[in-house]
């Protein structure tokens, strides 16, 4: 039995607006309309909005989105089970910030700040120490790494996680663009390089797109960088450099 657009805003949670919005845009148009022209949801358009949110859980911006789901090659099992990945892992990290708020709250409390031993938790393998002292060589003059310094010496653990787990869901949605052979200079993709940059942005320093264009040509060239990338997907180094190209030229 078809819905209309008001009992799929209340079987959803979508607001009836969102819905209009995405058939404007052709994210999820109904398969019927009404003699007066009103919107008729069927099972397949149920079944393409809880896909719309699904990925839009795990971060996926609605541009890239629409690519997926309506791609002809689109595997709605294979779909379920990335997502099913992807929501495993974002419960984790949950789990982790729950953790992290609850020890901030104790930090509080007692009027403790955070250590380094709580700090190099969220980095799991990765020990920022062991690049301190070049980092301090290389860029310790620079505006960007004396604003990263200022920043960061502030940041608690729970800040250090948000961050982790930004970071992380960008990469993971540049990995599944990749994997489904989306074009680097593709809009989309090009949206999650701005998104990469404006994370740098926020939380560290100024990133121009020209500078962001610089980094990424260090995530190629220096094994160190490229190394972070490669471990979730192979080409993703050099994937992630070609859409940072692509976002810096289009201005």
């Amino acid at each position: 039995m078809a819905l209309t657009v008001s009992q799929v805003a209340k079987l959803s949670g979508v607001s009836v607006r969102a819905l209009h919005h995405y058939d404007e845009i052709g994210l999820l148009s109904p398969g019927a309309r009404t003699d007066a022209g009103y919107r008729l949801y069927d099972d397949d358009d149920l079944q393409r909005l809880q896909q719309v949110l699904f990925f839009r859980e795990l971060g996926f911006p609605l541009e890239q989105i629409q690519r997926i789901v309506t791609d002809r090659d689109f595997d709605l099992q294979a779909a379920l089970r990335m997502q099913r990945q992807l929501l495993t892992e974002k419960a984790a990290r949950i789990h982790a910030l729950i953790g992290a708020v609850d020890a901030r709250l104790g930090a509080i409390e007692r009027g403790t700040m955070l250590s380094k031993e709580e700090m190099f938790e969220v980095f799991g393998e990765f020990d920022p120490a062991e690049h301190e002292e070049e980092a301090q060589r290389r860029w310790g003059e620079t505006d960007a790494y004396k604003e990263s310094a200022r920043r960061t010496k502030r940041y608690t653990k729970q800040d250090w996680l948000r961050i982790k787990e930004e970071g992380a869901a960008n990469v993971e949605a540049l990995a599944w663009a990749l994997d489904a052979g989306t074009p680097a200079d593709d809009p989309s993709v090009m949206a999650l390089a701005e998104q990469h940059r404006q994370h740098i942005d926020r939380w560290f320093y100024p990133c121009s797109r020209e500078m962001h264009r610089g980094l990424g040509e260090m995530y190629v060239a220096d094994p160190r960088f490229s190394e972070v990338y490669e471990r979730v997907r192979p080409g993703l180094a050099r994937y992630l450099r070609d859409a940072i190209v692509a976002n810096a030229e289009r201005g």
